[in-house]
């Protein structure tokens, strides 16, 4: 699962490295270019080890995420767009929870799941996205609706991951469940400076914790396909 295919991670980083770069000298223009290119090099790299494997639901679930995600980075490009690069990370948030469903062992049921105990166990993770809600919600206006659907779906995604807990080996559980909370941090930034309170770092911090925590979810499914060592 390594040899060639290692060259479109390198793509990624170097896309991400050159968007960071646009964004501190607040080049906008350039980032039409490289931002793109983030997920292209994260997707082709996941298509690729997963060939194995390709006619599977999990495989196809996370490439799906992946290709989601790919148009939410594209969608958000354009401030008009909002509502459209919303609406392509919610699909991706959604396909992401059913690939982390499938990659444990054994695959997750809803009639095994203890209801209070992982309630009690994510209780954070829900206090954190009720503490975004709380800034936000009075600007939100007529997209109250959506983004508080995408905070749920959101939310939901983090669980999941961290309901892997003892599920799977403990590379997969920990690169996945700490890629998933990077990923609520950079929406949740993002969210912060679009309805609360713009600051001038906010860009390279919601795209370092974005870019870090798509690697993670790639890298943590790909410990889940290649198993303990």
């Amino acid at each position: 699962m390594r040899s060639k295919h290692i060259l479109w991670l390198y793509l990624f980083l170097a896309a991400t490295l050159a968007d960071l770069t646009f964004l501190l000298e607040q080049n906008e223009s350039m980032r039409v270019y490289s931002k793109p290119l983030i997920l292209a090099g994260l997707g082709l790299y996941f298509y690729f080890i997963s060939k194995p494997i390709a006619s599977t639901l999990l495989a196809k679930t996370i490439l799906a995420a992946l290709i989601f995600s790919w148009l939410g980075d594209v969608l958000l490009l354009w401030p008009q767009l909002f509502i459209y690069g919303l609406g392509a990370f919610l699909m991706a948030h959604l396909c992401y929870i059913v690939g982390f469903r499938l990659a444990q062992q054994p695959e997750g049921r809803l009639d095994s799941m203890h209801f209070v105990r992982s309630f009690l166990y994510n209780s954070p993770i829900y206090l954190l996205a009720a503490l975004i809600l709380y800034f936000i919600y009075p600007t939100l206006g007529g997209l109250k609706i959506p983004v508080i659907a995408y905070i749920l779906v959101i939310v939901g995604m983090v669980t999941t991951a961290r309901d892997r807990f003892k599920k799977t080996s403990s590379a997969s559980f920990w690169q996945v469940f700490v890629g998933a909370l990077l990923f609520l941090v950079s929406d949740g930034i993002l969210a912060m400076a679009r309805f609360y309170k713009d600051f001038p770092e906010a860009g390279i911090l919601i795209m370092g914790t974005y870019a870090a925590a798509q690697l993670l979810l790639v890298m943590g499914i790909r410990s889940y396909l290649v198993g303990p060592k």
